[in-house]
């Protein structure tokens, strides 16, 4: 094993520890890790661990993206998008009808939007989706178009974010802790030359 290959899971298990996480919420890409952390706890006699929510993974928003990525910003919806930054990135979000198990779209329909119990989804014209398969039905077989499931998605996406978004506005504190979230930047580093 490389050093990086033993230092980097300990770097992201001592998160756990150093923000005195209770509940862990990830990926299922960073069980091992979290994993990792409650075996921790057994070594070291910590007797309260960590409780692991591991998460379905979504795909990026990109054609080729299996899962997004926080380096890229058009790889996902964040919450703290506009509404304008959703409408954007759903309606150029790829969307290939023929391999729908890699269709980011419908990974969001079927993981965001049917995710509470009951839910339904609507779009094409009014037609109401009490399930994904439905939705992913309609757009194989045409009577649901690529343009029709994007904006209904950016539409239920919005409405999922705006509670967010009003939160972050009307909250004084919460509309600092935002401020001040984005006045960090990212530091680049200088470019390699080569001699």
């Amino acid at each position: 094993l490389t050093a990086a290959q033993i230092l980097y899971p300990l770097m992201q298990c001592t998160d756990v520890f150093f923000l005195r996480a209770d509940v862990c919420q990830l990926g299922v890409d960073q069980r091992k890790v979290n994993m990792l952390a409650r075996d921790y706890c057994d070594a070291a006699g910590v007797k309260t661990k960590p409780v692991i929510l591991s998460h379905h993974m979504l795909f990026g928003l990109k054609e080729g993206q299996a899962k997004m990525s926080k380096s890229d910003p058009d790889s996902a919806v964040f919450m703290e998008d506009s509404a304008q930054d959703v409408a954007r990135k759903i309606s150029n979000a790829y969307c290939p009808l023929q391999e729908v198990a890699l269709n980011p779209c419908l990974d969001y329909v079927k993981h965001i939007i049917f995710a509470p119990p009951n839910a339904s989804f609507t779009c094409g014209g009014g037609t109401v989706y009490e399930s994904a398969a439905a939705v992913e039905e309609a757009l194989v077989s045409g009577t649901l178009s690529e343009l029709e499931l994007k904006e209904g998605l950016a539409a239920a996406l919005n409405d999922l974010l705006e509670p967010v978004r009003r939160h972050f506005t009307d909250d004084p504190e919460a509309a600092a802790l935002v401020k001040r979230v984005r006045s960090y930047k990212r530091e680049k580093a200088p470019p390699v030359t080569s001699k």
